[in-house]
């Protein structure tokens, strides 16, 4: 498995190094929170035993990064999370009683969704009842959150379900529903790697 994504795994830690050492003063958005430092990388047996707690198998391509780069740190917005704290439904707020992902189920959708019933001057009962709809459990099986964008707002994994391997918005708080990323201006869904190379490009143009 390392060996498929050796070549880009090396790519992607010499463009770390680039990154570090042109953002000294940390000036580029949520450095000062990640700090451009990784926690310790994840053995295979701590990984399995995750996979087997949750009934998934990690993308491979990710679980590559949190075996040879670090499990949680350097990355978009305010860092990459950790794998455990992934499965908090909220990571403004991580803790139990705010929910956890059930990543044992599928992740329903393979386009962009939000719930039905929306229209501008409804009351606020009526909306209050269509957020409840937005915020059902069902919707969100099977991301594991990798990054905090803020205001609520997370970026996602699919670990489980048809759009596997893809990186996802979960923009539910500002009532934009859920859909796959295209923040940093690509045209085709992501997966992990791509998703953070893309990252790191992109902030060291941005260092030029």
């Amino acid at each position: 498995m390392l060996t498929k994504y050796q070549h880009q795994l090396d790519r992607i830690q010499s463009k770390i190094t680039i990154l570090k050492e042109k953002d000294i003063e940390m000036n580029l958005f949520g450095s000062k929170s990640h700090q451009y430092t990784f926690n310790q990388p994840l053995t295979n047996q701590t990984i399995t035993a995750f996979e087997n707690k949750h009934q998934i198998t990690l993308p491979q391509g990710y679980r590559a990064f949190l075996e040879q780069i670090g499990n949680g740190g350097m990355g978009p917005y305010y860092g990459l999370e950790t794998l455990a704290d992934g499965v908090f439904a909220s990571l403004d707020y991580k803790e139990k009683k705010y929910g956890v992902q059930n990543l044992s189920e599928p992740f329903p959708h393979t386009n962009n969704w939000n719930a039905p019933g929306y229209r501008e001057g409804m009351s606020y009962e009526d909306y209050l009842t269509w957020q409840e709809l937005c915020f059902q459990d069902k919707e969100v099986f099977g991301l594991l959150r990798i990054a905090n964008f803020g205001c609520g707002v997370s970026i996602n994994l699919v670990v489980n379900g048809s759009s596997y391997g893809e990186i996802w918005v979960d923009d539910r708080c500002s009532d934009n529903g859920i859909f796959p990323d295209f923040y940093f201006g690509n045209t085709n869904r992501l997966h992990f790697l791509e998703w953070y190379e893309l990252w790191l490009d992109q902030s060291i143009e941005e260092c030029e």
